[in-house]
């Protein structure tokens, strides 16, 4: 692991299964943006993942296209990070299954995530399943050392790092010991006052604009106090919102502006909107940018899978060895990637 001796390797990656919005740009994404200066990213799209949930091919297509216009207008940069396409890193498949032979199925009953979303009514499918393990491929094959993750992924890091101290004890010492480093706190609610989620139905997408973000806006839920009343900004949906993209000085003003009296929900609503706009405005344009050219965007996409490839291939001959196989015969296509 002498590579990475004195290299701190980050790494995550993002789902495509709908638009991006406020809950993961503030809770992830503004956070993945920041660590380009300090160590070298790992970002993915994970495209292998979404399988366990998305059937349509053409929807799989557009979320993963949404995804990289998403964070390169957003400011990832790659000439820091390394984003790519889960799926044109093949290798990590593999090692997904040589885990999976020093990972106890006990460990992966235990998993909270696979529980919550069968409750859910997901299929309770095999890839589902192993949703861990390919999940520890992803970190494990670029000898990753901290993974951001909100809270609800922390589980997942501590079976990561049991797979790769098995795999260590019984083959030599290949993998580093990944940690989790959680992202910054934020309380994004919902329009509905529930945490902002897909899954709710109940999000403002980041792009959002014009009438749709206005609708979205305009449609959170707030109480019945009257205009003229005094109103307590900390429990305000409208306020926690705004919150996230105002001065502390703007926050103060505003949250003294409500404690008086005499201001509705809708004039905060309507400053909540300019707020928006005016913050995304940049990343909105740029992105209308990116869009207008994908070869750019695919081009991004394929230069940062060579330099995934390049780490992954070099950890899988590492494991190939160790664990008794020799190097591809053929080897993968990989000027084709």
């Amino acid at each position: 692991m002498s590579e990475t001796k004195n290299e701190k390797r980050f790494l995550s990656g993002v789902q495509p299964t709908g638009k991006l919005h406020l809950g993961n740009y503030f809770g992830a994404i503004k956070q993945h943006i920041e660590l380009q200066n300090e160590g070298t990213c790992f970002y993915f799209i994970a495209d292998y993942h979404a399988l366990t949930t998305i059937r349509d091919p053409k929807q799989l297509s557009e979320n993963t296209r949404d995804v990289a216009l998403d964070y390169l207008a957003l400011g990832l940069d790659p000439t820091k990070a390394i984003f790519f396409r889960q799926s044109d890193v093949p290798e990590v498949t593999e090692l997904a299954w040589i885990l999976s032979t020093v990972t106890n199925m006990g460990l992966l009953e235990r998993a909270v995530s696979y529980k919550d979303k069968v409750e859910r009514g997901i299929e309770a499918s095999v890839g589902l399943f192993m949703y861990p393990v390919l999940m520890a491929a992803d970190i494990l094959i670029y000898l990753s050392h901290v993974v951001p993750v909100g809270h609800d992924q922390i589980q997942h890091i501590e079976m990561t790092a049991d797979m790769a101290g098995k795999f260590n004890r019984a083959y030599g010492d290949i993998f580093p010991i990944p940690t989790y480093r959680l992202d910054k706190e934020a309380k994004v609610p919902g329009i509905d006052g529930q945490k902002m989620s897909k899954s709710y139905n109940n999000t403002i997408e980041i792009f959002a604009e014009g009438n749709t973000l206005k609708k979205k806006v305009m449609g959170i839920v707030t109480d019945s106090t009257p205009v003229e009343a005094p109103k307590d900004p900390a429990k305000c949906n409208v306020f926690a919102l705004y919150s996230l993209f105002a001065t502390d000085d703007e926050k103060a003003e505003l949250a003294e502006r409500y404690r008086a009296g005499g201001m509705g929900y809708g004039e905060a609503k309507k400053m909540l909107l300019a707020k928006m706009d005016e913050y995304f405005a940049p990343a909105r344009e740029k992105r209308k940018q990116l869009a207008k050219d994908p070869s750019t965007v695919e081009d991004i996409l394929k230069e940062g899978a060579k330099r995934a490839r390049s780490v992954a291939r070099k950890t899988m001959d590492r494991v190939r060895k160790a664990v008794g196989m020799k190097p591809p015969v053929i080897p993968l296509a990989f000027d084709r990637v």
